[in-house]
């Protein structure tokens, strides 16, 4: 009960107030005998409306604010455009020259190990996890990155989880520099995709489709499998299922919580004062992403591994996940909001529609019945 009285009282805090959207005489109750444009008046619900689409808790989760701009006057525009000269005229050449020579390094030392050492798993799995450890270390470098590790590094035994927020694909490139990580993703399409059915392939990663209904159950049982595997790598998934812009924590999946694991919370928190490292995939692709943030000065960020957390007796998959991601908010100084971020990929249950049109008649007949 306190859990929801909490989820409330943050939605109550998010919800615009409508009186700074409507002039003061709009929303004055009609005196007088009912007539027909009061029957009519629907200007609640179009309050409502506009107030939802104007500043919605949900939409802010996923929403990419653009800095404010400093090229105001005569004195800092030229160091303005002397900075984009920087960035695009040498920073970014040299920057590629490193991801060109890491995929060099990569390719001619991993493609001889998984072909020529076929039959010795345990020492090609152990050389070919180095190896991406190497590439997401370029990955890094090409960003100039900058990231703080806060905590004991990952190590792999059976029966844990790492679970951890999401801001973008680079978080797992991050993350993945330091440990290994067998990593659950959303199959995609292009040299991303490529590099899934591959590369990260060798890591025991697992893929899913969110188009595929039976895609569940499967991964569900390559979960358990997976943390039951003693010689399995660290199994990282980010249980809020679509990437957040930073600044918001939404409802986290509780698949990871219920495998009977030890689950290990990682919290990442970016600086975005060089850029904001958030991937918004529904506006560009993750090619367009990594141009930016190879344009930038830095990408700088945090990352804490924190302390170990287990079910408590009593406690559901929802409460221990609700728990989890308390820790990770507090830690990442980001906000709680009760959505579940899959509605970013889907249209409002036509339950949901059918609720509010019921509200919206009661409404109109209540009105009726004080005329």
């Amino acid at each position: 009960m306190n859990k929801l009285t909490s989820s409330n009282m943050e939605l109550d805090l998010d919800r615009p107030n409508i009186e700074d959207y409507l002039a003061s005489d709009s929303i004055q109750e009609p005196l007088g005998k009912l007539r027909l444009h009061d029957l009519l008046d629907i200007s609640p619900t179009l309050t409502e409306a506009v107030g939802a689409i104007v500043d919605d808790s949900f939409t802010r989760c996923f929403k990419s604010n653009p800095p404010e701009p400093w090229n105001w006057n005569v004195y800092l525009f030229p160091l303005w455009c002397l900075g984009v000269v920087v960035r695009y005229g040498i920073l970014f050449p040299v920057r590629v020259l490193i991801l060109t020579i890491g995929w060099i390094i990569f390719l001619s030392c991993y493609i001889p190990v998984h072909v020529l050492l076929k039959g010795h798993d345990k020492i090609r799995n152990k050389l070919e996890r180095a190896l991406v450890e190497l590439i997401c270390s370029f990955f890094v470098a090409s960003w100039t990155g900058v990231v703080k590790y806060h905590g004991p590094r990952p190590c792999a035994r059976p029966k844990q989880v790492f679970v951890a927020n999401h801001t973008s694909m680079i978080d797992f490139i991050i993350l993945e520099q330091m440990t290994a990580f067998a990593v659950i993703m959303q199959k995609h399409p292009g040299w991303v995709g490529l590099l899934q059915s591959t590369i990260l392939e060798s890591l025991g990663c697992i893929w899913f489709n969110r188009s595929e209904s039976k895609d569940r159950e499967i991964v569900a049982r390559k979960l358990r499998e997976h943390v039951e595997g003693a010689d399995n790598n660290p199994l990282l998934i980010f249980p809020e299922g679509t990437c957040v812009n930073n600044h918001y924590s939404v409802m986290f999946k509780k698949g990871a919580f219920e495998l009977g694991s030890t689950v290990c919370p990682i919290a990442i928190k970016y600086n975005k004062i060089f850029v904001d490292a958030f991937w918004n995939s529904r506006k560009q692709s993750f090619t367009t992403h990594l141009l930016q943030l190879m344009t930038s000065w830095a990408v700088v960020c945090d990352v804490w591994y924190l302390e170990p957390q287990n079910m408590k007796p009593g406690e559901t998959a929802i409460e221990f996940a609700e728990r989890v991601r308390d820790i990770i908010s507090v830690r990442a100084g980001i906000k709680k909001v009760p959505w579940d971020g899959y509605l970013k990929y889907s249209r409002p249950s036509p339950k949901h529609r059918e609720r509010k049109q019921q509200s919206f008649a009661e409404s109109v007949l209540r009105r009726l019945e004080e005329k």
